[in-house]
């Protein structure tokens, strides 16, 4: 790529997280040991919850925490399709159907109207996602989760150092709120491992089931049997996954986690300067942040024009040496997602052709959406040529 091109993310990794892998590496135990510990551990006390467990990608936490809620397979689970398609797969892998509902195109979140009349009696769980770093409603999904005896899990994958005003008080996502919330250290993230994942809770028997399950569930940990003085035979009491997070992955995190006020504190600028920089663009919508709620801005995702066509508007800008995304996709408009007995809608016959009329807005926020450039370190003068170029774009609709 050219010397001056843009990104639409950068992982913000230096000599540190080099020194931490070392260390890891020369330590000789480099799979799951005293690194993923003590990550877990920081991560717990970082977000404000009483367990924390680490696994191989966010995926994996989405799997594990669904399982511990008591999903089982021919069970339903209410969640959105505008969302990487893992939030659907994951409901899949237990055997379980995605009963897809719309979002709110404000904050291209789950819209909790929606939540109830997709509810039957095959509901196991709600599945709500933290899109792009945006909090979601929890109160009000909260309360109609309780309402119906459903455990909500929190898919938040890109919502690390994102806050919610709970009681009072600003809380992190992640503490939890619901009885789950599963974050994703992939390099698109804040926080970055290479790949990995995190479950918190404040249920020790729920967290106790994630540590079984994560290392096929073997009963007694390596870390024990390695450690121990007499000789120790381990038990495989249950079915459980090679889904561990290794301690060279964990040594980075630890680095990552100290980076993460700083890495916030500058995308919340930098979401606001875009705010001043793109006000005026006729048509154009901006994300919201609702009063109660504090994105990391993990991802700034623009809603263009109704009459500006997505992929010309995202080549010029391409054109320009900028790198952009289309908005989040849609899993139901997914091949793996075509046939009908892979997910359900809250109103079943609303598939003809692929697309669905109660996801409108899912599907109008993936057509319409696109995500700009927003990274650690990005100099204000290439935000200038984003909002340049991206005006430039809209002012030469598709005739």
């Amino acid at each position: 790529m050219p010397k001056d091109f843009v990104p639409v993310a950068r992982p913000h990794l230096g000599q540190e997280e080099v020194s931490a892998a070392g260390r890891a590496i020369l330590s000789g135990w480099v799979t799951q040991g005293p690194e993923v510990a003590a990550f877990e551990r920081e991560f717990a006390d970082f977000v404000g919850a009483p367990h924390a467990c680490a696994v191989s990608s966010g995926t994996t936490a989405l799997h594990l925490a669904l399982l511990a809620v008591g999903v089982h397979p021919g069970d339903e689970v209410i969640t959105v399709s505008h969302s990487y398609i893992a939030t659907a797969n994951s409901i899949r892998y237990c055997g379980a159907l995605p009963v897809f509902v719309d979002i709110d195109p404000a904050t291209f979140n789950l819209d909790p109207r929606t939540i109830e009349p997709a509810v039957s009696e095959r509901t196991r769980a709600i599945l709500c996602v933290h899109q792009m770093g945006m909090p979601c409603d929890l109160r009000a999904i909260l309360e109609i989760a309780r309402k119906h005896g459903l455990p909500v899990v929190e898919d938040a994958a890109c919502a690390i150092g994102s806050e919610v005003s709970w009681q009072g008080q600003w809380e992190k996502i992640g503490k939890p709120h619901g009885d789950v919330a599963c974050f994703s250290f992939h390099p698109r993230k804040l926080l970055t491992t290479g790949d990995g994942g995190m479950l918190t809770t404040t249920d020790a028997a729920i967290d106790c089931k994630f540590r079984l399950w994560r290392q096929h569930g073997m009963s007694v940990p390596d870390t024990v049997r390695h450690s121990s003085r007499e000789v120790v035979f381990e038990s495989y009491p249950e079915l459980g996954f090679n889904y561990r997070l290794t301690d060279i992955q964990a040594a980075i995190g630890r680095e990552q986690l100290k980076r993460l006020p700083e890495a916030i504190s500058q995308r919340r600028q930098m979401a606001a300067r875009y705010r001043q920089l793109l006000a005026g663009v006729p048509g154009l919508v901006l994300p919201v942040e609702p009063e109660w709620a504090r994105a990391n801005w993990q991802s700034y995702c623009v809603r263009l024009p109704e009459n500006t066509d997505q992929r010309e508007v995202m080549q010029k800008m391409l054109d320009e040496g900028i790198a952009t995304r289309r908005g989040i996709m849609c899993a139901h408009l997914e091949p793996a997602y075509r046939e009908a007995a892979t997910w359900r809608c809250a109103q079943v016959a609303c598939k003809t052709d692929g697309s669905c009329p109660n996801l409108a807005e899912s599907e109008r926020a993936q057509d319409k959406g696109v995500i700009l450039p927003l990274f650690s370190q990005m100099p204000e003068e290439q935000q200038d040529r984003v909002a340049s170029a991206l005006r430039h774009a809209c002012r030469h609709p598709k005739v």
